[in-house]
């Protein structure tokens, strides 16, 4: 009966060009200029820039070839071959076999290969730009990348962000490079043309074509697939080696970047194509340029949907059933959330007077703002709406957020239904809530509170169920006192409180 708790975080962005002919902008020699690659990319590619239908081909597409597309495009979508050094443990001897690795057991390097696609987003005369995935480039050590007109340059990773799987690349050419034109990716309806550009199965320079399947896709919860942005479904061939390439309108203008494929169990394309909108992506690239990450605001909460058979129960209790939101089971110590008085057991309507959806939108919602950004929040607590003013902090790294030692109360509680009576051995005319989940490290771990327990009181208030329980935890102060039962003994536990 555990759930599963949602952790937050998300992002920003903009953009930089000069219209050339053929539908791709040419960078100069010559001295760069004094402005920043970042201040010069949101100037030329923010949102006040960005074309409605804009046709850089200078002509329209001819219905029976998309070649004057292609034309456009294939320029300024290079190759990204990378080689990452990875460490292994040597062959493995009979012995170990059986008993497992010994501890004088050599570890061995290798050089790991990859291939994926880029976009050349921007040149100052000396530097080009090319947006890609993160998971293309990762960690790697050596990366090259490839013209299509045959040249070859090292490129250097200059901002990544697994979060968003967004990377730009820096690298020096020789001479003049074509850079992108972007479109207006919130422009895209269903049953638009589009075309997909890059190099799948290391076949250089691949143009497929298709339409858009749908917007707003979200990759699913917990996997691999970024949760923080929405995704343009496409049914245009995309296979391993397109990831970081474009997604492109009929006008040539580029309105995704290609990441990722569903449906196959060989990799290969059966038309579900995922991109990232540009209008997305181009935010993500000013924060790379200017600081190499991205910073999200943190609010401070684990949390979850509630609906559904595994929380349809506790949903009731709240009193939030068929409600759109999500549900904050537990709070970070110290952390913004926290300071502002969100508790667990706080249901979440809105942030900024947007009415929030789920634990996906309430995710978004916050990674979108700004650390030291102040948001109103709109949440059910014990029946009635309140209304609560935070200020967001700075998301850590992932290991950061992992840690469980500061989430309070520490435990997760949940209706006491008569399943549960049974199998803990409380009697049918005990009411209360049940311990699912015990955080490790937690106060309620240090107090004793262990998975199982029945609660029965809280700081000597009777409760009849796990709505009551949240209801008067939130309002605690000093310290929270808790009657359980355990194994059919009753015990008391003390912690402070929030």
């Amino acid at each position: 009966m555990k759930s599963n708790i949602w952790k937050i975080a998300f992002f920003a962005l903009a953009g930089a060009v000069i219209l050339f002919s053929a539908g791709f902008i040419l960078g100069r020699g010559g001295e760069a200029p004094a402005e920043e690659p970042a201040a010069r990319f949101a100037r030329n590619h923010g949102s006040d820039s960005v074309p409605q239908h804009n046709n850089p081909t200078g002509s329209t597409p001819d219905q029976d070839s998309l070649s004057e597309v292609a034309d456009a495009v294939l320029p300024v979508v290079v190759e990204v071959s990378v080689v990452e050094t990875v460490e292994q443990r040597g062959p493995q001897s009979p012995f170990e076999f059986f008993f497992g690795p010994g501890p004088d057991r050599d570890q061995r390097e290798f050089e790991r290969p990859g291939l994926g696609s880029g976009v050349i987003i921007d040149t100052d005369g000396r530097s080009a730009y090319i947006l890609t995935n993160n998971h293309v480039v990762g960690d790697a050590e050596d990366i090259e990348i490839s013209l299509y007109d045959g040249r070859q340059y090292e490129a250097e990773k200059i901002g990544g962000d697994s979060r968003m799987d967004i990377a730009v690349l820096e690298f020096s050419p020789s001479s003049d490079v074509p850079v992108a034109q972007l479109g207006d990716s919130d422009a895209l309806r269903v049953g638009d043309w589009v075309m997909a550009v890059g190099n799948p199965f290391g076949f250089e320079s691949t143009v497929t074509a298709g339409i858009v399947s749908a917007v707003g896709r979200r990759g699913g919860p917990g996997g691999q697939i970024p949760e923080l942005t929405d995704f343009i479904q496409t049914d245009a061939a995309i296979n391993p080696g397109n990831s970081g390439g474009a997604l492109v309108n009929l006008s040539g203008e580029i309105v995704g970047i290609n990441t990722w494929i569903a449906g196959s169990q060989t990799g290969g394309n059966v038309g579900l194509g995922f991109a990232i909108p540009i209008n997305t992506a181009s935010g993500a690239v000013t924060q790379l340029l200017e600081d190499g990450e991205i910073e999200y605001g943190w609010l401070g909460v684990s949390i979850t949907d509630a609906d559904g058979d595994a929380h349809g129960a506790l949903a009731e209790e709240l009193g939030v059933e068929d409600q759109d939101g999500s549900l904050v089971l537990q709070v970070y110590q110290d952390a913004p959330a926290a300071d502002a008085g969100l508790r667990p057991g706080d249901f979440v309507l809105s942030v900024q007077n947007e009415p929030v959806e789920d634990t996906v939108g309430l995710q978004r919602a916050i990674g979108s703002l700004s650390p030291g950004e102040s948001t109103e929040f709109e949440v059910i607590r014990d029946g009635e709406i309140l209304e609560l003013s935070v200020t967001l902090g700075r998301r850590g790294t992932e290991d950061e957020i992992a840690e469980t030692d500061a989430l309070w109360p520490g435990l997760v509680a949940w209706p006491l239904t008569d399943e549960v009576r049974d199998q803990a051995g409380v009697d049918t005319g005990t009411d209360g809530a049940v311990v699912v989940e015990v955080m490790r490290d937690s106060v309620a771990a240090a107090s004793g509170v262990r998975p199982g327990d029945v609660i029965t009181e809280v700081n000597d208030t009777t409760i009849g169920g796990a709505g009551e329980f949240y209801g008067e935890i939130a309002a605690a102060d000093g310290q929270v006192k808790l009657e359980l039962i355990r194994d059919g003994r009753p015990l008391s536990v003390v912690f402070p409180a929030l």
